[in-house]
């Protein structure tokens, strides 16, 4: 009786198909899809057990019309869709529909492409004859239903089916690039066709697709689409044909290394295809590899989307040409070769950071409104872009380092020469200052990246042309008196000057001119003595940064010069202008060279007399009255003077603050930066090795030991001090505002929530915008530096610093007191900077005395802390409000747990490492 229904309900439906509902279905397509489902649930329970004849069935319903033609094509995508697509049956019933479907494929994709064929024949005849209007939609509906079903197919199919009779699938859908209705959906099937993976000689027809007559069908129909001005739908189309190019050169990257002997199409195919001839480049006497002749012809096309304004088309051939630079065979070829200084010129204007959404100053503006959300958006996406050609760039200069240099030795030398136009977006920070979006810094921007891609890869691929060096050291001459007092410029000149360093080894006399220009920049002024602005902070890190890296690069060439860098330094530290990072830099960089003494005596003794006027500041009896507890330090530090809530012009308490910084960043540099010599005979004919342990390895000793153990009780006072900075006494006589100055930086909660910056020009804004974001700043600066410094100690000093009688006692009474008050933040820097690298540089015998009287009472708090939060946070997280403060402390107790339950297991694997049968994995 039920299969009688059943029966009926089949007959039922398919008659409705079949019949009197055409009027309705030609008007609402959401009913078609109604139908279509409902004859796939019949077939998923039926077939092909109790309904063998549906496939002939299903081509029955096609002779009755377009109507019925196009839900059968629906029926057909629908059933794929359930089947392999989201599997939306049982396993068994699964895999007895898709066995089946699989033993009629060639029946199916002969039906599809036949239908697909027949309806694209009759619409191109009658779609000119304004009286079958009607008729052609109809046509055109059932042609874009079989390229839709085509497309649920050929991502699943085995590949032959794709390429089967002479690839005529790919022949159809190359003919139908032309038909501007059928655009986008032929497009799509293309390349899910040419994107397929699978075995390397199945894959090896779609090569068709480089004949002549493809390659013409392609690009016709983008030059088409393109020259009809900016249409969405034409623009879909442009995007498709970029990924079916991309993909057809990821699958010749891929052929191309196949040890086979070469494809050869077995007849004659419909677009011509013995225009092909491959010629054939050989490998070794057994193996030949294949190259199109139309290599040419495919690379222009590519080339032809690498010039077009729109940034995702920009970006989406990237990958491609990557691949073909680095390709083993590919790379070798003249076609390519030939387009390498093409590109080049191309990636210089790519560059260029244009096209904001916002903005109506570049042709990708429209584009970009297309594609982007917001300017947000567009330079997130921008950024990755710039990563990505960088990279592309430096693969274009492998092959043809010339071209590279000289058209970023032509690009530089025009900027230097140029006279700087801040534009309408200029700055407010100075007359005639650029802003971030000013042209003359944008083309800076551009161009010292671009030179800094070449350059690189240039200079550092052996052998070095003489032509290229003596043209090279020019630049660098050049660039050494370039003068700009604009602070984003000089920036793009500072990044120019590190780039060009290697080349100061082929010439005797320029290393004290870069030393000069770097401090010079170092020490940049605006002229105005307004508060210090970004930009202003911004160029003056950059020198110091460029001064660190190439004492830790090229010591070899500052050594000769170090009474220079020592002179240039101490002006750095007269100079009350600067910060207490410029001046810590400087002192970093010195550090670095006196790595390159290699003799103990002689480098502990520079230290000592180069942190000798930050140790007399920190052990000075001021300083050591205000490190000795919570209320002298809010006192030193001018604190309290944020109760009266009034703003004043001059802190008196600045320096003091300075002060206080300078010798936590001088500590920082020196326990960091010092290291002993990387060869053992080195470092033991300096005097490094003061013994050996039972194993017989060399134990070692730092120069900076003596200088950084003075002052440890002192930074001991100091962390805490900081901790009893929230003590409920204390936050309660200070107020709102003081604790708003122990809160964190608003930047590090972006970073924590994953909320992006917002765009600004902040070059134009003041570095603290008032005094208790200043006050911030500043406990948040001492705070990271003191974990960082007592978390280094163990890794730089090793025995020195293990070895400290009750080290253990003063740890728990300083570092670790008062840590019920304290937020999580702060204990998650205090993991990450502090207990983890003291345990992971912990020598095995120290850690019963050491490391378990620490750990055990720690990990209690934090398991107690943490759990209690967890049990309250899951109770309230329903209510939560995605802008409020506890999404913030939610997200750091996560931070936080993750830190603790990552140190519990580094901590089990040490002490199973160290003693297996006393610490078990299973404890």
């Amino acid at each position: 009786m039920v299969a009688e229904e059943k029966g009926i309900l089949k007959d039922s439906v398919m008659g409705l198909m079949a019949r009197g509902i055409r009027p309705i279905l030609e008007e609402e397509g959401h009913i078609k899809d109604v139908l279509a489902r409902i004859v796939v649930e019949m077939i998923k329970r039926e077939w092909p057990q109790h309904w063998p004849n549906m496939l002939t069935e299903l081509e029955g319903l096609t002779k009755n019309g377009e109507v019925q033609t196009e839900l059968v094509m629906f029926i057909l995508l629908r059933l794929a869709e359930d089947v392999v697509t989201f599997q939306a049956l049982p396993a068994q019933r699964r895999r007895d529909i898709q066995g089946t479907m699989t033993q009629n494929m060639e029946k199916l994709f002969t039906f599809m492409l036949g239908i697909l064929g027949d309806s694209v024949h009759r619409y191109q005849q009658l779609k000119n004859d304004p009286a079958q209007k009607d008729k052609c939609q109809g046509l055109c509906r059932v042609a874009l239903a079989a390229l839709n079903t085509l497309a649920g197919y050929i991502d699943w199919v085995s590949i032959n089916h794709i390429t089967a009779d002479d690839c005529k699938l790919l022949q159809m859908l190359c003919l139908l690039l032309e038909e501007e209705e059928l655009q986008v959906e032929t497009a799509e099937c293309l390349l899910i066709a040419v994107s397929r993976k699978g075995k390397l000689e199945d894959r090896v027809p779609l090569l068709t697709l480089f004949g002549d007559n493809p390659m013409q069908c392609i690009m016709a129909a983008a030059q088409k689409a393109h020259s009809e001005g900016l249409q969405e739908k034409r623009y879909v189309f442009l995007k498709r044909l970029c990924q079916v190019l991309c993909a057809l050169g990821g699958q010749l990257c891929t052929l191309t290394a196949v040890r086979s002997a070469p494809y050869s199409p077995p007849t004659p195919l419909l677009y011509a295809l013995s225009t092909l001839s491959l010629s054939l480049v050989p490998q070794s006497p057994d193996v030949q590899v294949t190259i199109p002749v139309t290599f040419g012809k495919y690379l222009s096309s590519l080339r032809e989307f690498t010039v077009h304004p729109s940034q995702f088309l920009r970006s989406s051939t990237l990958v491609t040409w990557g691949s073909l630079f680095r390709h083993d065979i590919l790379s070798k070829d003249a076609a390519l070769k030939a387009i390498i200084p093409e590109f080049l010129r191309i990636s210089m204007r790519n560059t260029l950071k244009n096209g904001f959404p916002s903005k109506n100053d570049s042709p990708s503006c429209e584009y970009s409104r297309l594609d982007y959300d917001d300017d947000e958006d567009f330079i997130s996406c921008f950024n990755c872009f710039k990563a990505l050609i960088g990279d592309v760039i430096r693969a274009a200069c492998r092959l043809d380092p010339f071209s590279g240099f000289h058209l970023a030795d032509e690009w530089l030398q025009f900027q230097l020469s140029a006279p700087v136009d801040p534009g309408m977006n200029c700055s407010n920070a100075g007359d005639g200052l650029c802003s971030l979006l000013s042209p003359s810094f944008l083309e800076w921007e551009a161009m010292s990246f671009f030179c800094e891609c070449v350059f690189r890869q240039v200079l550092r691929s052996p052998p070095k042309e003489e032509q290229l060096v003596s043209q090279g050291v020019k630049l660098l001459e050049r660039v050494l008196i370039y003068e700009t007092r604009d602070p984003l410029i000089l920036s793009c000149v500072l990044s120019l000057l590190s780039v060009l360093l290697p080349l100061v080894r082929y010439t005797n006399n320029f290393m004290p001119a870069v030393l000069t220009k770097l401090f010079s920049a170092l020490t940049f002024e605006l002229g105005n003595k307004g508060p210090w602005r970004r930009s202003l902070k911004n160029v003056r890190r950059h020198a110091s940064s460029s001064i660190i890296k190439i004492c830790r690069d090229s010591p070899d060439l500052v050594v000769p010069h170090l009474d220079l860098l020592c002179t240039q330094a101490m002006l750095v530290g007269e100079n009350e202008r600067l910060s207490h990072f410029e001046k810590s830099g400087v002192l970093e960089a010195q550090v670095l060279i006196s790595n390159q003494f290699k003799d103990y005596e002689l480098q502990r003794g520079f230290l000592v007399q180069l942190v000798g006027p930050a140790v007399s500041v920190w052990m000075s009896e001021e300083v050591q009255r205000a490190i000795s507890g919570p209320n002298e330090l809010i006192s030193y530090l001018g604190i309290e003077t944020l109760r009266s809530g009034k703003e004043k012009d001059e802190d008196p308490y600045r320096k003091n603050r300075s002060k206080l910084l300078l010798c936590l960043s001088a500590m920082e540099s020196v326990l960091k930066r010092t290291c002993r010599p990387s060869d053992p005979a080195e470092a033991e004919a300096g005097g490094f090795v003061v013994g050996y342990s039972s194993s017989g390895a060399p134990i070692y000793r730092n120069s900076c030991s003596e200088v950084v153990l003075k002052l440890l009780d002192s930074l001991l006072s100091l962390v805490r001090a900081f901790n009893s900075l929230y003590l409920p006494e204390i936050i309660h006589k200070m107020g709102d505002v003081y604790v708003s100055c122990l809160d964190m930086l608003e930047s590090e909660k972006k970073n924590i929530l994953g909320r992006p910056q917002t765009l600004q020009d902040v070059y134009d804004s003041p570095v603290y915008k008032s005094t208790e974001e200043r006050m911030q700043g500043f406990f948040c600066t001492c705070y990271d530096t003191c974990w960082q410094i007592l978390g280094a100690l163990g890794s730089s000093l090793q025995q020195d610093y293990y070895s400290l009688p009750g080290l253990a006692i003063r740890l728990v009474n300083s570092a670790f007191c008062n840590l019920n008050n304290m937020p999580d933040f702060r204990l998650r820097a205090m993991m990450r900077h502090f207990v983890r690298p003291m345990i992971l540089s912990c020598p095995p015998e120290k850690y019963d005395s050491l490391l378990i009287p620490i750990l055990g009472p720690l990990f209690t708090f934090l398991y107690q802390r943490l759990s209690q939060k967890w049990l309250t946070s899951e109770e309230d997280y329903s209510d939560l409000n995605t802008e409020s403060t506890e999404i913030m402390e939610v997200e750091l107790v996560r931070l936080l747990t993750r830190e603790m339950v990552d140190l519990i297991g580094e901590c089990a694997a040490l002490l199973y490492t160290a003693s297996p049968a006393v610490y078990p994995m299973s404890s």
